[in-house]
């Protein structure tokens, strides 16, 4: 569980726009951002060294100098180590990140890889410890990352460099087996507990509770269908054209949603928060205006008839 004196929030800022994802974003962009998740009461922030190749880690520790270290949690990841690679410096970052690719990843879940990204994303944060670290994506390196990955976490938390350790993924079966085979503290499930993808229900929320192990939840939109409340005919899902029942399924949330005066996105980003072991909602952002939009969204009014009647639709 993550410890009590860190200031994890329902809400979360998670910086992955901060490294230019799709598209440029500037530095004053993400200041505001910071600035707005601030105003709004947001303490927790979410980063990565994948991120634009340590661009959003920079961004956000620069915009963080304004305040008391005491006072906000930080993650970041392990997995996706950064190295030199001079020879393409003149080309574009091809893993979707509008950055110059001066650095390159390369997956690494070794004690020594993880001590190297460590040190780098200390550097790059501008601090002297993290809140809690992560396994970044170790789908195809379980037996690495569950034995001498989660043993160097470990080492770092009883060091103090780290608060609290955990992996991040896209899937709720791997996490469920961190969960059940190491000492983690916290998972982060992305995209697997929402309106529309209820499968970590089924594994990972369960055990977690169990366990008393804390559940981070991202991806909330789905990619972006559940982000409108319209939801257009060329929405995506996982990074993907959405299929077309899954659309008929998010108009049909939509539509209930607005029967009883909501909007989708708010009961998009307010339903992993009804789970007990949900301890917050990581909301990508780019702009204050995306911050403050996101704020509302978590703070709007969803009546409990509306739950109940969702729950008895069958289309969630």
């Amino acid at each position: 569980m993550i410890p009590s004196a860190m200031p994890v929030t329902r809400i979360g800022l998670g910086a992955a726009q901060f490294g230019n994802m799709h598209r440029v974003t500037t530095d004053e962009e993400s200041e505001g951002a910071v600035i707005a998740a601030w105003n709004a009461g947001i303490r927790y922030f979410d980063t990565a060294p994948h991120y634009g190749l340590g661009l959003s880690e920079r961004r956000l520790g620069r915009a963080l100098q304004a305040y008391g270290r005491g006072d906000f949690a930080v993650s970041t990841k392990v997995g996706r180590l950064l190295e030199p690679s001079p020879e393409t410096a003149d080309q574009l970052d091809p893993e979707g990140f509008v950055v110059h690719a001066d650095v390159r990843r390369r997956w690494d879940f070794s004690r020594d890889g993880i001590l190297r990204s460590v040190e780098g994303s200390l550097d790059r944060l501008g601090l002297d410890r993290l809140d809690i670290l992560y396994l970044h994506d170790p789908d195809a390196h379980w037996e690495e990352a569950s034995t001498t990955g989660m043993d160097t976490l470990v080492e770092l938390r009883e060091q103090g460099v780290v608060g609290a350790i955990g992996a991040g993924m896209n899937q709720s079966a791997m996490l469920t087996e961190f969960i059940r085979r190491t000492d983690v503290d916290v998972v982060m499930v992305a995209g697997r507990y929402t309106l529309l993808d209820l499968s970590a229900q089924e594994d990972l929320l369960p055990l977690a509770e169990e366990r008393g192990v804390d559940v981070v939840a991202a991806g909330v939109y789905n990619s972006g269908l559940l982000s409108a409340a319209v939801v257009a005919d060329d929405a995506h899902f996982d990074y993907a054209p959405a299929p077309r029942p899954l659309i008929e399924r998010a108009r049909a949330i939509a539509a209930l949603a607005e029967a009883h005066g909501i909007r989708l996105p708010d009961a998009a980003v307010q339903f992993p928060l009804r789970h007990p072991a949900v301890a917050s909602v990581v909301v990508g952002t780019r702009t204050a205006a995306h911050v403050q939009s996101s704020a509302a969204r978590a703070s709007a009014d969803i009546p409990d008839a509306f739950w109940s009647e969702l729950a008895e639709s069958g289309v969630a």
